[in-house]
């Protein structure tokens, strides 16, 4: 065949076909070209398959897996405070409106010290890399010091990132020492970030992206928001934002505009089929309707909801209407960077609203019908969704895409006793972050 690639993975490997479907292939060889994709899967039932093997061990490109190892695609995080990974686990007792005002924007204002951001940043992206996360979706702070800071980390340890300048300029909702000074400020400092990033990413290989940021309506003037969609549209960019994630932002855009948050996002040309909005756990079907229409990505952040969220999520719907939604750890109001802990909490808190919670209630009433979702469902989300909501060719180990993938230890080498599926759900609900034995993206090795 003659034919170089940069590395060949040979190993089995999970990956899903969709919502409702993984597969599974064995001893297969994973062949990586010199961009990072994957140019070819082999299975050892095809002609070429010893050849290939052969020439990639005399080209010393052959990475053969043990027999307790998996490939599987790197996960996708579309929800990550950057500036608030110091107080990972903190006040999550408080009120949202409390935790923001007395633990959050103090710590986010410290973000202006780029040495002190370059520390924080640094050790982020190491930890959620080694925790599978090929791929994030971050949000920065206000200052843009910081928010250098970020990308640079990101393209430092190649990670896929994608990064926003949180925009927050309203003064009745956002404390005097850290917010935008003002609207055009705010757009100001918006597109000089773009800029940034456009030089930071020369000869880069796996660049980073630059997003649109209102934190939420709360935070944001509705000139700001204008300006922000016109931005989004200039520079055909990804929009982040939050969305129906608690009774009180909630209640703020009916108060407000009266209007529901999803709704108000629309008018300002701020529901893209580049937007992923976070939360979403009081979404009603006109919103999801609408969502689906604009092709708006969900983050849906399961640990973090218990917390700050008033409700679960309707995972099973959304995923049914086929509305793209991926997983988010919500960094720090998800205590967690593992995207594994966020898809057990996603399995069980869809338990709990299948069954209910209310033990006074007869089973009858006490729960929503059809409402639980299985590990398929969420690893769907943690890879595949995750990557159609960020419109990336990454998410599965298919021909084509780029190869962001992670190597698991499965801790008991049972593949001779258990079926895959049943393999693949022991790796789900065990693999912590001392299983991963390898990531890479885009053909690198990362860990």
């Amino acid at each position: 065949m003659n034919i170089i690639y940069k590395t060949v993975l040979k190993g089995g490997y999970y990956t899903a076909i969709d919502k409702n479907q993984i597969d599974y292939q064995a001893d297969s060889l994973i062949c990586i070209d010199e961009n990072g994709q994957i140019a070819n899967i082999v299975c050892p039932m095809d002609e070429d398959y010893e050849t290939i093997q052969l020439e990639a061990s005399q080209q010393d490109n052959l990475v053969v897996l043990a027999e307790d190892q998996v490939i599987l695609p790197g996960f996708v995080d579309l929800h990550v405070h950057a500036p608030q990974w110091p107080n990972a686990g903190l006040a999550l007792d408080r009120p949202l409106y409390e935790w923001l005002d007395q633990y959050t924007f103090p710590l986010e204002a410290k973000f202006k010290d780029a040495n002190y951001a370059h520390l924080v940043y640094d050790n982020l992206v190491e930890t959620l890399l080694a925790n599978g996360t090929t791929t994030a979706l971050y949000f920065g702070s206000v200052d843009n010091t910081g928010n250098v800071e970020l990308a640079k980390a990101c393209l430092t340890h190649h990670q896929r990132g994608f990064v926003g300048k949180v925009v927050m300029d309203n003064p009745e909702q956002t404390p005097d020492y850290y917010r935008d000074e003002s609207a055009q400020t705010a757009l100001d400092e918006t597109e000089a970030f773009i800029h940034e990033v456009e030089q930071l990413n020369k000869d880069q290989a796996i660049p980073v992206t630059p997003v649109i940021t209102p934190r939420f309506l709360p935070s944001c003037t509705d000139e700001v928001l204008v300006g922000l969609g016109k931005l989004a549209a200039q520079y055909n960019l990804p929009i982040q934002s939050h969305c129906s994630e608690s009774d009180w932002e909630n209640g703020y855009a009916l108060e407000t505009h009266g209007k529901r948050d999803a709704a108000v996002l629309d008018e300002f040309g701020l529901l893209t089929d580049k937007t992923v909005l976070a939360h979403g756990t009081l979404l009603n079907d006109e919103d999801l309707d609408r969502f689906k229409n604009r092709g708006v990505g969900i983050a849906h952040c399961p640990i973090s909801n218990v917390y700050f969220g008033n409700a679960v999520m309707a995972t099973h719907k959304i995923l049914e209407k086929d509305v793209k939604v991926g997983m988010g750890t919500d960094i720090s109001g998800g205590f967690d960077p593992s995207i594994y802990q966020n898809i057990r909490q996603a399995i069980m808190s869809s338990r709990m609203l299948e069954d209910g919670v209310d033990s006074q209630l007869s089973p009858e009433v006490r729960g929503q019908k059809s409402s639980a979702i299985t590990a398929k469902n969420a690893f769907y989300m943690a890879t595949v969704g995750g990557a159609k909501s960020l419109n990336l060719p990454t998410g599965q180990i298919k021909e084509g895409y780029a190869a962001d993938l992670q190597v698991v230890h499965t801790k008991y080498p049972t593949f001779g006793h258990q079926k895959p599926e049943e393999t693949f759900e022991k790796v789900m609900y065990q693999t912590t972050a001392s299983e991963i034995d390898h990531v890479m993206t885009q053909g690198v090795f990362v860990k």
